[in-house]
């Protein structure tokens, strides 16, 4: 009775669409000191960056600014972790080649793995999102996000994204989906099969990806032209106020990244459940190692492109800009059709909101980095 309970057991993790077979793939890319070299990488460069984090969030006195490194640190911290989960996991099977049947004959490691897989792969799909919203509105709106979005609020949006990907990857222990060992036997991932549940639950991880990648190019696209039409306009020298468009930049490369890194899996699934041939195995695998370059690639935007870089690669350039507050009577020129118009009280609000954010954020918080440059 114990057998055929355990055989029962062990066919829910173990009969996935494809056997597991190391001649089935490429002995470089399953090697473990790839996963080892993989792996530590990125943990020291996401190390490295929540350092540089932590210090400008403590630096800085713009209201923006703090708003947007929590969700940076929120973006670093999972990418960190996530690394940490699946890398440690990885690389232990290569180095002791642990039989999961015997190590795992419940399937509840496997699960594990897999829901890290789902959970720390759609984290920051979903805070890229959320970041373009919130640049979105900070430039767009200055007003609303001057008087709506606090650090405690920042916080609130960056845990309810970690809540939402964490039930996106409990589905398939509640029956939506399955996880399943993958080739070479090293990972967990949901099984990407055309039975109906398992294509559900592929379809859910697959267009919520493509989705926020989607917000986040559409609206990153008008930040970024509102911005410039801003920026170029004819009080664009009024003040000196960068960070509207450091951390613009920041954020594109962001999407970009994970654009590249993503769009390659997310398609490969949602292409995989709706046609009738066999997982491509090396594809696959493929795709996994193009999304793991996510985790590893984020941290050095904001290790290499932030202002005091900047400023020494190219000392030459001009770095001041007029703000999106500083140049709001242009800016309002340009909104104001979209918002409909405003009333006379609305405006007289909002310019005593702006001057009070822009008191703020005049003095600079990084002084030493401003000094000139000596020869």
């Amino acid at each position: 009775m114990s057998n055929n309970q355990s055989n029962q057991s062990l066919a829910f993790c173990f009969s996935g669409s494809s056997p597991i077979s190391n001649k089935a793939v490429n002995h470089t890319v399953a090697s473990a000191y790839f996963s080892a070299v993989f792996s530590a990488l990125g943990l020291s460069s996401n190390l490295f960056a929540l350092v540089v984090l932590v210090k400008a969030f403590h630096q800085t006195k713009s209201r923006s600014r703090s708003s947007f490194l929590l969700f940076l640190c929120g973006l670093v911290v999972t990418d960190f972790m996530g690394l940490l989960v699946t890398g440690t996991i990885v690389v232990s099977f290569h180095v002791t080649h642990f039989d999961w049947m015997l190590l795992d004959p419940n399937c509840h490691f496997c699960n594990f793995m897999g829901m890290s897989m789902v959970f720390y792969g759609l984290c920051p799909l979903l805070l890229g999102a959320t970041m373009a919203v919130e640049r979105f509105v900070g430039i767009n709106w200055p007003f609303a996000r001057s008087a709506n979005i606090s650090k405690s609020r920042a916080c609130y949006m960056v845990f309810g994204v970690w809540v939402s990907a964490g039930f996106i990857s409990l589905l398939p222990l509640l029956g939506l989906g399955s996880y399943h060992i993958q080739v070479p036997g090293s990972w967990c991932f949901l099984n990407i099969s055309h039975m109906p549940l398992d294509m559900a639950f592929c379809l859910i991880f697959s267009l919520v990806g493509l989705l926020s990648l989607a917000v986040s190019f559409v609206l990153n696209t008008v930040s970024v032209v509102t911005l410039l039409r801003v920026c170029c306009g004819q009080d664009s020298s009024r003040r000196r106020r960068d960070y509207e468009l450091e951390m613009m930049v920041q954020l594109i490369l962001i999407m970009v990244i994970a654009s590249i890194c993503w769009c390659p899996l997310l398609v490969f699934i949602a292409q995989t459940v709706f046609s009738e041939g066999k997982l491509n195995i090396p594809r696959l695998l493929l795709g996994i190692r193009f999304a793991t370059w996510n985790q590893i690639l984020d941290p050095w935007v904001y290790i290499l492109f932030r202002r005091s870089v900047l400023k020494r690669v190219y000392p030459r350039m001009d770095w001041s800009r007029g703000s999106i507050a500083s140049l709001y009577p242009s800016f309002r020129k340009l909104t104001r059709s979209s918002l409909g118009g405003t009333s006379r009280l609305g405006e007289t609000k909002l310019d005593g909101q702006i001057s009070q954010e822009t008191k703020q954020e005049d003095e600079d918080p990084f002084p030493e980095q401003n000094a000139p440059a000596h020869s």
